[in-house]
Parts: C-alpha cells; sequence; structure tokens
C-alpha cells in the first residue's frame, strides 16, 4: 500500500547496486514500440514498427523467433501470465494472439475500426482488454477468445489501457487528456481525472496495490493520481521529450519511465524524487516492462534494440513495506531533480563516469554488453559485472552518441512536440515520426446523439464479424505452416543433393 515517507530505516543506510545493462538484443528492421516479459522469466517479447513480434530466449543455446503476420507496425505486446499467449496490437487495426512456438500459429480478434495502440492482460490471465484510436477499449474473455464488451466514453484515440491487479477496473487514456477508470461490473465510467494542460496522454499504469495509478503526458510530465481520495498525489516535470512509457516496480516503490528524450529514468516514490537516469539507447526510447519479480527490466528503443538490465537497487530498498501514502502533490510542484535530498539520495548529485561496453553494437541476439563501469583513476574494477559508479547518469556502451534533432529540439521546446512528432521535421523524418510515435490526432468532434445506438449496434455485430475473420485467419495460418514446412523439405533436399547431409 502506498504511503508517506517514512524515517530510514537501518536498511536504507546500506547503499544500493547501480542498474546494470545485461544484455542488447538486436533483430528487428524498424524501431521496437514495446516490451513484455514471461512471467517464467524464460522469454522477453518486442513489437516494431517492422510489423513483426520477436520472442528472445535468455537462454544462450536457444535462437530467437520472428512472427509475421501483422500487415502494418505493431505498437504493443503482452504475454499473458497464465495461458503463454502472446498478444500484440497493429497499426492494421487487430489483435494477434500467438502461441509462443517454432511455428508461430496465432489468432487474430478483430473488433476495433481502428489502429490497435495497446494490449493487457488481467493478472489472472481471463481477460485482455485492448486500446483503439476507435476511441474505444474492447474486453476479451480467455482461453476462448470471446468478444465481451466495448468500453465507450473517450472523445479521441485511446492510446493506453491497463486491467487492474484485482481484474475489477480498467484504465484508459489517451489524446482527450483524461484518464478514465472504468468498473468492469457495470461497465460505466466511474473516475475521469482530467488534464487539459498535460497533452496527450500516452501510458497508463496501475500501482501493484490498486490504490494509485500513473499516467504520462506528452509534455514530459508524469503524474501519480490517488484513487482513494481522487487527488493528485505527484506530478514530475520528469523528461525533456514527451514520455512514451512507465511502469512500476513490483514492490511498488519505484517507477520507471520512457521517453523520446533518448533516457530512462526511475523515480523514488516513497522520497518523491528522481533516482536514476539510464543512458542506453541511441534514440528515443519507446516502452520499459520489470521482470514480475522486479530483479530486471527491459526498455524498447528506436535504434531497433531491446535492452535488458539488471535492477540490482531492488536488493536493498524494493523488498522494504511500500508506506501507506505518498507525498501530497504540493510537495512536487517544482522539478523532482530540485527538491533537497537527505544524503543518502544525493546518487543524481554526483558526476558519473560512463560504463563501458563489453560488446559491440553488432552483437548478435542474446550476446552480453557491458555493464562494467571504469573506476577513478581509468582502472577496470575487479568484476566485469561490477555496477556502474553512482551519480547522475548511467551510461551504457560508452559515451552518449550526439542527440538527435527531434531530442534537441525537444530540450529546447518541449511544446513543440504534438503527440510526439516534431513539427519542423523534414518530409522524411517527419513521415518516420509519425509511423514510430503516432500521427495527429483528428480533431475532437461534438457527441452524436446517435453514438449510443449505433455502437450497440456494432458490438452486436462484432461477435459475429469476428468470428467469420478469425475462420479465414486460422485458414490463413494454415497456409503459412505448409508453405514453411514445405520450404524446410526444399532445403533439406538440396542440402542432400549438394552433398551436406540432412
Amino acid at each position: 500500500m502506498l504511503g508517506a515517507p517514512s524515517a530510514p530505516s537501518a536498511a536504507l543506510h546500506a547503499q544500493p547496486e547501480d542498474p546494470t545493462l545485461e544484455r542488447s538484443f538486436r533483430g528487428h528492421k524498424d524501431a521496437v514500440t514495446s516490451v513484455a516479459f514471461n512471467s517464467n522469466l524464460k522469454q522477453l517479447i518486442s513489437g516494431s514498427l517492422d510489423g513483426t513480434v520477436m520472442v528472445w530466449n535468455f537462454k544462450p543455446q536457444l535462437r530467437a523467433f520472428r512472427f509475421a503476420g501483422h500487415t502494418a507496425a505493431v505498437y504493443s505486446v503482452a504475454f499473458s501470465p497464465t495461458h503463454g499467449l502472446i498478444a500484440s496490437g497493429s497499426k492494421d487495426r487487430s489483435v494477434r494472439l500467438w502461441q509462443p512456438t517454432v511455428e508461430g500459429r496465432s489468432t487474430v480478434l478483430k473488433a476495433h475500426t481502428g489502429t490497435v495502440r495497446c494490449v493487457h492482460f488481467s493478472a489472472d490471465g481471463r481477460l485482455l482488454a485492448t486500446a483503439s484510436d476507435d476511441k474505444t477499449v474492447k474486453l476479451w474473455s480467455l482461453p476462448g477468445q470471446r468478444f465481451v464488451a466495448t468500453l465507450a466514453g473517450h472523445s479521441n484515440w485511446v492510446r493506453s489501457a491497463q486491467v487492474s491487479p484485482d481484474s475489477r477496473l480498467v484504465v484508459s487514456a489517451g489524446d482527450d487528456r483524461c484518464v478514465r477508470v472504468f468498473d468492469l461490473a457495470s461497465r460505466k465510467v466511474i473516475r475521469c481525472y482530467e488534464d487539459p494542460t498535460g497533452g496527450s496522454i500516452s501510458s497508463v499504469a496501475f500501482h501493484p496495490d490498486g490504490t494509485a495509478l500513473a499516467s504520462c503526458c506528452a509534455d514530459a510530465s508524469i503524474k501519480i493520481w490517488d484513487m482513494r481520495s481522487d487527488a493528485l498525489l505527484q506530478h514530475y516535470r520528469a523528461h525533456t521529450g514527451a514520455v512514451t512509457g512507465a511502469a512500476f516496480h513490483p514492490s511498488g516503490n519505484f517507477l520507471l519511465t520512457s521517453s523520446l528524450d533518448t533516457t530512462l529514468k526511475i523515480w523514488d516514490l516513497r522520497e518523491g524524487q528522481l533516482f536514476y537516469t539510464l543512458h542506453g539507447h541511441e534514440g528515443a526510447t519507446s516502452g520499459v516492462a520489470f521482470s514480475p519479480g522486479g530483479d530486471y527490466f527491459a526498455s524498447a528503443g528506436a535504434d531497433e534494440q531491446v535492452m535488458v538490465w539488471r535492477t540490482n537497487f531492488d536488493r536493498q530498498l524494493a523488498d522494504l513495506p511500500a508506506a501507506s501514502g505518498l507525498p501530497a502533490a504540493s510537495d512536487q510542484a517544482a522539478p523532482a531533480s530540485d527538491r533537497a535530498r537527505p544524503p543518502l539520495q544525493q546518487r543524481n548529485d554526483q558526476q558519473q563516469r560512463p560504463a563501458e561496453s563489453s560488446g559491440s553494437h553488432n552483437d548478435p541476439p542474446g550476446a552480453l554488453r557491458g555493464g562494467a563501469a571504469e573506476a577513478p583513476g581509468g582502472k577496470r574494477p575487479p568484476s566485469a559485472a561490477a555496477p556502474a559508479a553512482r551519480g547522475q547518469q548511467i551510461r551504457a556502451g560508452g559515451a552518449a552518441p550526439p542527440p538527435s534533432t527531434a531530442a534537441v529540439a525537444a530540450a529546447a521546446d518541449p511544446g513543440a512536440y504534438a503527440a510526439g512528432r516534431y513539427t519542423e521535421a523534414g518530409p522524411e523524418e517527419e513521415e518516420e515520426q509519425e509511423e514510430a510515435w503516432g500521427d495527429q490526432p483528428p480533431p475532437q468532434a461534438p457527441a452524436s446523439r446517435a453514438a449510443p445506438q449505433q455502437q450497440q449496434q456494432r458490438d452486436a455485430l462484432a461477435p459475429a464479424l469476428a468470428e467469420i475473420l478469425a475462420k479465414l485467419d486460422r485458414i490463413s495460418t494454415a497456409m503459412e505452416g505448409l508453405n514453411r514446412r514445405v520450404a524446410a523439405t526444399e532445403e533439406r533436399v538440396a542440402r542432400i543433393e549438394g552433398g551436406g547431409g540432412a
């Protein structure tokens, strides 16, 4: 349960280790948009603008799987905690449920009439929530893949949705600048947190205890809302570019965020301040996720990389019981990094030596990447796995690359971004940014009186349409599988004829 900052305990006086980069996966051919861990911690999945879903195995001897089925960019991926299914949402307006096997069989769920921006499984794996540019959130029951309901209420694109830890609520947000909380029993909006000045909301997340939620905005801010008092608890001017994703540590004591400014940031929610700034990606970071136990976290980048980091600091701090409240919003009027801090929290005010990489940027998927730091005096620490020196910035792979034009522009004028797109980009760059971070949303139109009736009619037809499309997709999947088997057979025959053996 969230709580007010308490007096430092003996455990807090133990200096935590810094996060270290463990692995860097390469395989996508375009920007990576989303990452998620398997609950068994044996696999990691990612989605990309190249239209594919990659399944990365943590065992070096196991190769990665590439699932191709979507006809356009994949914006979101999720791993079912119980059924072993992978969900992906795409610009082609479909949701696919994949079996994480070599065959890559999938079932298509089609009910949305716009780009699917987000997919999320409930904690018990029995419900899938999908958010779309059609201004709705749709619910699907599992394992039967049956359409359940449409949650309507937004007046513009819905970019993010998440089921609460107790599977009783769904939170969603998007370009109408409103965070809406739906009750699943009544399917009605029971709370609405409006932020008319914050810009479009790219991501929302429930706190692990279900009593608070975080929202990330295009104006580079993060807001944390208390659902018990309906009050704004914390407000961080977090990044110099739009915030693209957020994830709570399972302990509830930390929040991890990604941004167009290329950095990852970890926030100490008990102290109400910035904990770490991480550098590793060579472009915008577009999504983050913690492993189920919180020992690792992953980040997705526009540099086509998926990075896996070891948390480290949670060994001393994250295991502390979460307190019963957070510092009030009034305490956060200034940027968190500008607030006075106790001696223990000076890590972000000290100078940081860049970390050296133990692998090149061309390492194959699964290769280890450097997380070791250079010790004072230019000497390497005794262990290659030693953490980076404490300080404001932790870098992976040597000195940070020159910032992109968009990143520089964001730092100079964060307000110049509209839904993640810099307004002065050239034609080619502008097209790429629109593809990566979402097109400019349509203007909000006044609600029509006939809209509820039309929505009911669409909902009535959606199950039949979804069933027809699912049958067609099964036929298509069977044909794809047959083609792969034929290709594999032809390859074996060619090797035998060439004297290479079977």
